[in-house]
């Protein structure tokens, strides 16, 4: 049995090209989607109201169609093989067109609908998404706009898995990056935030060796604003924080930083918002501090060799004016 990791093998991507002209039809793509969703024969046959037994009909159909494996069995479901993996992401795209199919026909008929699926790590988010979004509602008031805000990991692969028509972030290290069209649009910075009357927000500018004996709010390890704020301890051979709360709640730190000492990293656009921001304001400030925080640039990101829809295309076009 083949094993290879599909993202990172081009051959495996060409070859499904060829595989979808075997005999496949729209339930199959249907069927593998599912799988590859839910890990699950029986929660697969669920989603398509289908009986079990019939799902497990259509998976051999199309093992047999295919003449590979799509599926191995564990202890508790199943996993897709690297074919299969690499069969359910062209399904999943092929779905997302037709139901751009649908999208587009509708919004030629009301002349101002249609939908766009985004994400955005949260600076952009803030400085850019935001603003495009208010202007595109004054002309087309009937778009209907999904927007993720989340890391860069999370946000490239639902990009892959056809979520998203386009991203605000970065392409992670461990993806291939032939697999998409990135275009550099800005550098994230970053501040700390600290609650009203903290014991280090006394006016003057804090030298990095002040921060260590507080307790500090993270993303969990590996993310990319807690990996500057580590390196810029260890390049400076100042103590990392030992006393750490790890989390991806925006809410949780908020209130963690305003009902303690704790200190946390966050997008300066992000920190300016919450500390003008009715009902917060007054309770977090921004810590001047000795240093700058400057993450890796992030850039906007498509899916290679996939088009926007019309109405992604308006809001990419907006971000990309919103720039200028």
């Amino acid at each position: 049995m083949v094993d290879t990791r599909s993202a990172d093998n081009p051959r495996l991507e060409d070859d499904t090209d060829a595989l979808f002209n075997s005999g496949l039809k729209l339930s199959h793509m249907r069927m593998i989607v599912a799988i590859e969703d839910t890990g699950q024969v029986s929660a697969a046959a669920h989603i398509l109201n289908v009986s079990q037994p019939a799902a497990s009909r259509m998976i051999a159909d199309i093992e047999y169609l295919l003449g590979v494996p799509l599926c191995r069995r564990l202890p508790r479901g199943v996993a897709l093989t690297s074919f299969g993996e690499a069969l359910a992401r062209r399904a999943r795209a092929m779905l997302l067109e037709l139901r751009g199919i649908d999208r587009e026909i509708a919004d030629l008929k009301s002349g101002r609908g249609g939908a766009v699926f985004m994400g955005s790590v949260t600076a952009p988010s803030i400085g850019l998404a935001v603003p495009a979004i208010r202007r595109i509602r004054k002309s087309f008031p009937l778009i209907e706009i999904s927007l993720q805000v989340d890391t860069s990991s999370v946000l490239a692969r639902e990009l892959l898995a056809s979520r998203h028509d386009f991203i605000i972030a970065r392409i992670p290290d461990d993806l291939n990056p032939r697999l998409f069209d990135a275009r550099v649009i800005g550098i994230e910075k970053a501040c700390l935030i600290v609650r009203r009357g903290h014991p280090l927000a006394d006016g003057r500018s804090v030298q990095l060796d002040e921060l260590t004996g507080y307790d500090w709010v993270f993303q969990p390890g590996g993310s990319l604003l807690r990996r500057t704020i580590e390196t810029i301890f260890m390049s400076r051979n100042v103590p990392l924080p030992e006393r750490i709360l790890n989390t991806t709640s925006l809410l949780l730190t908020l209130v963690m930083v305003a009902q303690s000492d704790a200190i946390a990293p966050v997008a300066l656009d992000m920190a300016k918002f919450v500390n003008d921001a009715e009902g917060l304001a007054g309770a977090i400030e921004i810590l001047p501090i000795s240093f700058d925080i400057e993450v890796q640039p992030y850039s906007i990101i498509t899916a290679r060799n996939r088009a926007l829809s019309p109405a992604a295309k308006l809001l990419f076009d907006h971000i990309l004016a919103e720039i200028r």
